[in-house]
């Protein structure tokens, strides 16, 4: 299953582009079925209907869990190391964990939780968050985490979509000095959610909660039930390897979010192979990742992916500058780190802080280094590799998408020639097409265009939960026959990808996916905004920040306050991550004759560029240009 040299990946990649039936079939063998398959592949990209390992049956947990248990029930599963330094950290064995996950799923079933139903999980980076979702898996219950950081509001949003019956929290998180009311969140955003039975809440910070009787069960209480009711074991639920396994949503070009639908079989075999090779993963190496399980790449490289392969994950509750910009590398010193995957936002953020924090840490267990969420920049490539790699440990910088589920453009750690800025060549399986704006495939090399797929893979989206239009319109109608990425590429003269960022209207903030009509919407909110258009423009830590310009002709009080309460205005309906960075007061918006607001005139104001606006002249008011370029900040 693992590729070892250039050749080898040559090799793999053409019999996986000539025989994919044949080469996934060899992968899947890897992996522990209760039933084998009847088919391997059925498709078409035109409804869209993709199916793999058709008639399988299977429970992922067998293969995170039990399958483990004989040969390395007594490795680490899961380190966990908590947000305060100062507080002991947790090791759950292979052993323990399938022991913990067993318990809960029992909770689960007590509180009425059957296969099918989707069950919310809001929760900060503890070991339980891990053990909810395999515990939702095992019982065939499809979980949607929701991010620790998002709003009631949305949380609400999300409930509502998915109707989900049970919610599992805490009564509170932290993240650096900062302190999440969990729990109040939830209560506030269950005012909306009718279909929501019971709320499963584990203590954590010891912050005060309103518990509602009838309602509202504490997690401690829920596992002595079951110690007194002597049930050890939880039979796995046997699972097609089409049902759905998870919901999560994500951010889209419309102001509501799309609920992304994985699969239990084509994901779990998609997200084991895609770890074990691009990471080059070996027995025994101990796997840091710090990613949020609220993300995708929570779900496929903290839980799925490395647990399938009986790996150790570190799993990170804080932030990398709290107490000081160190954290990471204490972390990666203290428990011997040997792969260490973060974002180019926190890297960035970390170079900014100059060498002082590297001094006194010992970073030479570290043999591979990764990044993910956008491409990373030359000069914190360059860091990366030098202070941190010490120049001797491969940067696997992957490119890939909720709705892929796992990697798709990558390096293979210590296998493929490595060129900064670039995601490099795809994984075998991956077969990308650049296409211009008719959809016409663009061949050859030292070219640019639209990032598309044109064969499925085991691990991509099935459809968006509940609105299956909506999918086969974001995905699969912009061009026949392919999937649709939403990222402009370029490929140079080697065959090498370099991802050139967003084609639609969707930010990417320090890895993140935003949609502007989701921010427009809030900031439109604010009772004195009369209208408002979103852009992102380049920054320094975030890759992209947020700029809004917004019209508020009777602002209250002075403008400072009126961007504070706007800002409010958007925490409170998305949450943090959306705060635009910066909010320009204009008395009008470039539109068209149509109505449409001309945001490429926008993006170039925001980024500086006001010598090349093109042809203003078909805009309704061309005046309303020279406003907002005065004022520009």
């Amino acid at each position: 299953m693992k590729i070892k040299s250039f050749p080898e990946y040559e090799q793999a990649y053409k019999k996986s582009v000539e025989q994919p039936e044949q080469f996934w079939k060899e992968i899947a063998d890897n992996f522990l079925w209760r039933k084998k398959w009847d088919k391997i592949l059925s498709w078409n990209f035109t409804e869209p209907k993709i199916e793999w390992f058709k008639g399988a049956k299977l429970n992922i947990t067998e293969n995170c869990l039990d399958r483990h248990l004989e040969t390395m029930g007594d490795k680490p599963a899961i380190i966990w190391e908590p947000n305060d330094p100062t507080e002991d950290h947790r090791v759950l064995t292979y052993k323990q964990l399938y022991d913990k996950v067993c318990q809960f799923a029992n909770v689960l079933k007590n509180n009425g939780a059957k296969k099918g139903d989707r069950i919310c999980i809001y929760m900060p980076m503890v070991p339980e968050l891990a053990i909810a979702v395999l515990a939702c898996a095992r019982l065939g219950a499809i979980h949607s985490v929701v991010f620790g950081g998002f709003s009631a509001q949305s949380i609400a949003d999300r409930i509502l979509d998915a109707e989900c019956n049970i919610v599992i929290t805490t009564d509170g998180g932290v993240r650096g000095d900062k302190k999440i009311p969990m729990k109040t969140v939830i209560d506030d955003a269950l005012v909306r959610c009718p279909s929501v039975q019971k709320v499963i809440v584990l203590t954590h910070t010891r912050t005060p909660v309103s518990m509602i009787k009838g309602r509202d069960v504490w997690w401690e209480d829920e596992i002595k039930k079951i110690e007194t009711q002597g049930k050890k074991e939880f039979i796995a639920e046997e699972m097609d390897a089409e049902d759905m396994l998870f919901i999560l949503y994500t951010s889209g070009s419309t102001g509501k979010p799309k609920g992304v639908v994985h699969t239990c079989g084509g994901y779990m075999v998609y997200a084991g192979y895609t770890f074990t090779n691009a990471f080059q993963y070996e027995p025994g190496e101990v796997y840091f990742c710090t990613a949020d399980i609220g993300w995708i790449t929570g779900h496929s490289y903290i839980v799925y992916g490395p647990l399938s392969q009986g790996a150790t994950t570190v799993m990170f509750e804080g932030v990398p500058t709290w107490p000081d910009a160190g954290r990471f590398w204490d972390i990666v010193d203290k428990y011997k780190v040997n792969i260490f995957y973060t974002a180019p936002t926190a890297i960035r953020s970390l170079m900014s802080f100059g060498d002082e924090p590297l001094n006194g840490k010992d970073l030479s267990s570290l043999t591979k280094l990764g990044s993910v969420g956008e491409p990373l920049n030359e000069e914190a490539w360059h860091w990366f590799d030098e202070r941190i790699g010490k120049k001797k440990c491969p940067i696997v910088d992957t490119w890939w998408q909720t709705e892929t589920g796992g990697f798709m453009i990558s390096p293979i750690a210590n296998v493929t020639p490595l060129k900064p800025g670039y995601a490099t060549l795809p994984l075998p399986g991956v077969q990308p097409v650049l296409v211009d704006e008719k959809g016409e495939e663009i061949q050859g090399n030292g070219v640019s265009g639209n990032l598309c797929i044109k064969f499925p893979w085991p691990g991509m989206l099935r459809t968006t939960y509940g609105d299956h239009e909506r999918c086969r319109t974001t995905y699969f109608a912009t061009y026949k026959d392919l999937y649709f990425t939403g990222d402009g590429c370029l490929r140079d003269e080697d065959g090498y990808y370099r991802i050139t960022g967003r084609v639609d209207d969707v930010l990417n903030v320090s890895g993140h996916r935003i949609g502007t009509a989701e921010v427009e919407n809030a900031i439109n909110m604010h009772s004195s905004v009369v209208e408002s258009a979103v852009v992102g423009y380049p920054h320094d830590i975030k890759g992209q920040g947020v700029y809004a310009f917004v019209v508020c002709p009777n602002q209250h009080g002075d403008p400072e306050l009126a961007r504070k309460d706007i800002m409010m205005t958007v925490s409170r309906i998305i949450g943090a991550i959306a705060k635009p960075d910066k909010i320009q007061f204009v008395t009008g918006l470039p539109k068209t004759r149509s109505g449409k607001i001309m945001r490429r005139i926008l993006r170039k104001i925001a980024e500086g560029d006001t010598s090349n606006l093109g042809d203003i002249s078909t805009l309704l008011d061309p005046g309303v240009v020279e406003d907002i370029k005065a004022g520009a900040l």
